[in-house]
């Protein structure tokens, strides 16, 4: 099983969800400590979380930020666009 902190998790979440879409079940971290699991879904079927993945990716894909609006202001401020 693989363990990775936080912000690696967000960082990284198309990747580690392709992972856990092939059975791998992944630890997340928060100051060393366990807070989460990624954990494929039971039952369901294969091309669900494939396509499930490929969306989310997708989304992420040709999204910018406003004018004006630096990522440092946004992780200050807790919000995202």
């Amino acid at each position: 099983m693989k363990t990775v902190g936080a912000f690696e998790a967000k960082t990284y979440l198309p990747a580690l969800l392709e992972r856990v879409s092939k059975g791998e079940r992944i630890t997340i971290t928060k100051h060393g400590m366990p807070v989460a699991m990624l954990v494929p879904i039971e039952g369901a079927p294969q091309e669900n979380r494939t396509k499930a993945i490929q969306e989310l990716k997708a989304f992420g894909r040709g999204r910018k930020l406003p004018k004006g609006v630096s990522i440092r202001e946004l992780i200050n401020q807790g919000r995202r666009f």
